[in-house]
């Protein structure tokens, strides 16, 4: 008996019961295949848009393993998919005949509060790193959902909660070692394989493994200010204006965000917003709980709002609190992001239209305050190439129904057309869906000037372009 699996090439291999039985006694963690037990509980995809049928699982328990899981699918010629916290919304954590290397179960945080040093390894979520940096009033930023996964995050650039004060994830990596596509380990830093490293940060999972991410930490919490508010989404114009004005001039500490969507009758939700279309108001305030309320209270003064949830607490319950936006494995999900310079009136007018004309009440229409720390780092310091935005818009089509897939990923298109008339010509890759595009849609603008520096460490480090199923690069010509 033979497995059949996807290939590199685009064809189809039979890899034999005999190497997969060699493999499975190498392997500290699982070796799955359909039919297995654990198979279809690990294959899931979190966008259920997405087709995943993998042909192998290997769910690595350390480096190691995933050393052994490169070579074999490189000995093999085996199409290879990576899923570090299976998070992504474009798919490219799942894979479709070819071979999974999953990381779950290595999900370990191990802080050093003296240095505030996190290692983080590669299948953890961002709970997972909030539960053990908040043991010591340290914090590390990432995402503003508990359940992100912290390579893809990390990976393509990553916003949190964090990012105007302390930048973005990848702002502050300070090591990763990586397993690369000649099975060898390396690790990535200022001082080793600095153009790696560099690479690291913001270019995706194109240029091997990453096994674990050492962070810097910040001091922050356990308590902190926390600003939720619901306005009414017919207010959206009037309130967005207002937003912008407070962005405009909001302290660096200040991260927020406006997301204009329809609230579920939800019994954890007050409530006046049942089933009601708002325009959510969520900020946080990086430093003391007293002085971040009083920094925050503007944004709960912005119109009449329908409830307002604004209250110092805990930052893992803030790092929580939108993770019921985004369930994984039940819809389907398309999305497309882009950064503006400023949040002009015309521009809020569009967003404020869009918002209104959602052909799913699960869509978004998101807006980031942007900037800060963020703009602070040179645009060619690190893969992540846009650092002079002001602001971000994501088009979030959710929906339940596969029935429906081309009404709402067409809304997402036109939408995200419109909204680029005002944007710098970047995208966000980590917000950014794919359905019957190519996986390298979106790096050109995203990589701008980068992009050449990039297919050459790609070129490195990965010449026949072993990792691709990612926000893909080309390697250069030699």
């Amino acid at each position: 008996m033979a497995t059949v699996l996807s290939t590199i090439a685009g064809s189809e291999t039979n890899v034999s019961d005999e190497a997969l039985e060699e493999l499975r006694t190498a392997i500290r963690g699982n070796v799955l295949t359909p039919g297995d037990e654990a198979y279809e509980r690990v294959r899931a995809p979190y966008n259920a848009m997405q087709i995943d049928q993998p042909g192998l699982i290997v769910q690595c328990a350390g480096t190691a393993d995933v050393v052994d899981a490169v070579n074999f699918a490189r000995s093999n010629g085996l199409e290879v998919a990576v899923r570090g916290g299976g998070h992504s919304v474009a798919g490219l954590s799942s894979s479709n005949g070819g071979m999974l290397i999953d990381l779950s179960l290595m999900n370990g945080v191990f802080v050093d509060a003296e240095a505030r040093l996190a290692r983080v390894q590669g299948g953890a979520l961002w709970g997972d790193v909030d539960r053990e940096t908040q043991l010591h009033g340290l914090a590390a930023p990432g995402g503003i959902v508990s359940d992100t996964g912290v390579a893809g995050l990390t990976l393509g650039g990553g916003e949190g909660w964090l990012r105007r004060k302390y930048g973005l994830s990848c702002d502050n990596l300070v090591a990763a070692e990586v397993v690369g596509a000649d099975g060898q380990v390396r690790v990535a830093s200022a001082d080793s394989s600095p153009d790696l490293f560099w690479a690291l940060r913001g270019g995706g999972g194109n240029f091997g493994v990453v096994t674990s991410f050492t962070f810097q930490l910040h001091p922050l919490g356990p308590i902190v200010a926390f600003a939720g508010i619901f306005y009414p989404l017919a207010d959206a114009v009037t309130i967005l204006r207002k937003f912008r004005d407070f962005g405009d001039s909001a302290p660096e500490e200040v991260s927020a965000v406006a997301i204009g969507v329809t609230m579920p009758a939800d019994p954890s939700l007050p409530p006046e917003v049942h089933d009601q279309h708002c325009l959510v108001i969520g900020g946080v305030y990086a430093g003391g709980a007293d002085e971040g309320m009083t920094a925050l209270q503007p944004l709960r003064e912005l119109g009449t709002p329908l409830a307002d949830i604004s209250q110092p607490m805990p930052y893992t319950v803030v790092q929580s609190a939108f993770d019921g936006f985004f369930p994984r494995q039940q819809w389907q999900s398309y999305w497309k992001s882009t950064f503006l310079k400023e949040l002009s009136d015309d521009a809020i007018d569009l967003i404020a239209e869009k918002a209104r004309e959602r052909p799913s009440p699960l869509s978004m229409m998101v807006t980031f305050l942007w900037g800060g720390a963020i703009n602070k780092v040179g645009s060619e310091d690190t893969a992540f190439t846009e650092r002079s935005a002001s602001w971000m818009a994501s088009v979030d089509g959710n929906w339940a129904d596969p029935s429906e897939n081309d009404d709402n990923v067409g809304w997402v298109r036109d939408t995200w057309s419109a909204i680029s008339t005002f944007g710098t010509g970047s995208v966000y890759l980590n917000f950014t869906g794919i359905s019957d595009e190519e996986t390298d849609v979106g790096v050109d603008s995203a990589h701008g000037k980068n992009l050449r520096r990039l297919s050459e460490v790609k070129a490195k480090y990965d010449p026949d372009n072993f990792f691709r199923l990612n926000n893909n690069i080309t390697p250069a010509d030699s």
